[in-house]
């Protein structure tokens, strides 16, 4: 064979081969997970403060923080790479030498291990973008961890977000305008303004997507400008941009298990002899919440909550993300059996997801349903949600009740795709709340 040839086939090949390991199939949505047992409480975050959303400045100094732990015995090796993703958090039709500076993978070099703990793990982190791997576009991003330098040995991955700022947002959060909503749903109103953007069609190249507590499952996408004044889009609905309004979070703080906090009812030191034993080594804590009831027709009480968010932290510790300790945490929730569906707790820790692993089951002797969870010390936020197992709908006030005085956080994001391009810029971003208005 001609050399030539022989070299244009080997390299046709390596590119067929870069574009399968690397998600090249526009119609997969990349979703946070984790695919190996043993990861737990993996963290994406700005750079020192937990309770941020991962969205950072393109070309600046500012930097992200990646956590989380191995229960594994052994070291492992583990690697990196990024993926640039669409508005829908589709792989774009990019080349990563489109969106990469620097080498396109790298390896996670720092970890500790834990101390003083009964569960014995090895905590892995991450400070990104680094020199040496570094985005050069703005958008949607997707962080692929995985294990001995394999792309096909993925054990999870993480959402982040680049930003190139290029329109300002002004939003207008109120109580819900339609009469059959006005004591239940939120509205939200905003305004773009670009007048250092020139757009030539607002409708097909301007994505907007709004979210409640920067929750995905119940997102708005479909928006596109009501009006349009010079370098004003409007977007000034009544029945499309609103939200149920839920009800505040509930919570339980687990940054100490020396005594009982508010939401605890016992705290028992156990042996593996438990029925609660998944991925549990042979002493633990097994923490027990008092039960929960619904709170549907509950008038509406103030409570302060982080929307959603959890803190990991441990009261006693120097450092908590080694000597956090794993508990297990006994939910109920005192409710008649529902037959035309689940019930699911969710919060910022599951992910929001709705999987096996956060789905209550019935008790029939306590007539509750019951759910066991392990979770590394801190304070956390959640929710229960009823799904239907017919319409695949997800109802939360079901359990929760819906008032429009709920203090919610909204943001708002905004993405810009023209004939030059041909990817989603994220130019737009707003972090914003309700709580002002009532």
């Amino acid at each position: 064979m001609n050399y030539y040839k022989y070299i244009f086939i080997l390299n046709i090949k390596l590119f067929l081969s870069l574009n399968v390991y690397l998600g090249n199939d526009t119609s997969l949505i990349f979703e946070e997970r984790i695919y190996d047992k043993n990861i737990h409480t993996v963290l994406c975050h700005q750079k020192d403060n937990q309770l941020t959303s991962p969205i950072i400045n393109l070309n600046s100094e500012e930097k992200l923080e990646l956590h989380f732990d191995d229960f594994s015995n052994e070291l492992d090796d583990y690697y990196y790479t990024i993926i640039h993703c669409d508005s829908e958090w589709k792989k774009s039709d990019l080349l990563q030498s489109e969106y990469i500076n620097g080498f396109f993978e790298n390896r996670i070099e720092n970890y500790k291990f834990s101390f003083n703990t009964l569960k014995k793990y090895t905590h892995y982190s991450l400070i990104f973008p680094e020199d040496l791997l570094m985005p050069k576009l703005s958008g949607n991003y997707i962080i692929q961890v995985f294990r001995d330098n394999n792309r096909d040995n993925i054990v999870f991955t993480k959402k982040f977000m680049i930003l190139e700022e290029k329109v300002n947002i002004i939003p207008n959060i109120k109580r819900a305008t339609l009469i059959e909503d006005r004591n239940s749903k939120q509205e939200v109103d905003f305004t773009i303004s670009h007048e250092n953007l020139y757009i030539s069609n607002p409708y097909s190249d301007i994505k907007v997507i709004v979210k409640q507590n920067n929750r995905d499952d119940n997102s708005i996408k479909s928006l596109k400008p009501l009006f349009i004044k010079e370098d004003l889009l409007i977007y000034d609905y009544q029945d499309e941009n609103v939200f149920y309004a839920n009800n505040e979070f509930r919570y339980f703080d687990i940054q100490s298990i020396r005594y009982l906090s508010e939401r605890i009812k016992d705290i028992k030191f156990s042996s593996s002899d438990s029925a609660y034993t998944a991925n549990i080594d042979t002493s633990y804590f097994e923490v027990e919440l008092y039960t929960d009831i619904s709170r549907s027709f509950n008038e509406y009480i103030t409570i302060s909550d982080l929307n959603g968010d959890y803190l990991i932290n441990k009261q006693e510790a120097w450092d908590s993300d080694i000597e956090g300790e794993y508990v297990n945490i006994k939910f109920s929730l005192l409710e008649n059996r529902i037959t035309y569906g689940d019930i699911y707790i969710v919060g910022k820790f599951t992910n929001w997801i709705l999987s096996e692993e956060n789905k209550l089951k019935f008790n029939n002797k306590n007539r509750r349903y019951e759910l066991s969870m392990l979770l590394k010390q801190g304070y956390y936020n959640y929710l229960y949600v009823v799904k239907d197992n017919n319409s695949n709908k997800i109802n939360t006030s079901f359990i929760e009740g819906s008032h429009y005085e709920c203090r919610n956080e909204y943001y708002i994001y905004v993405y810009y795709k023209d004939i030059m391009n041909n990817y989603d810029q994220l130019i737009g971003y707003i972090k914003t709340s309700s709580k002002s208005l009532f």
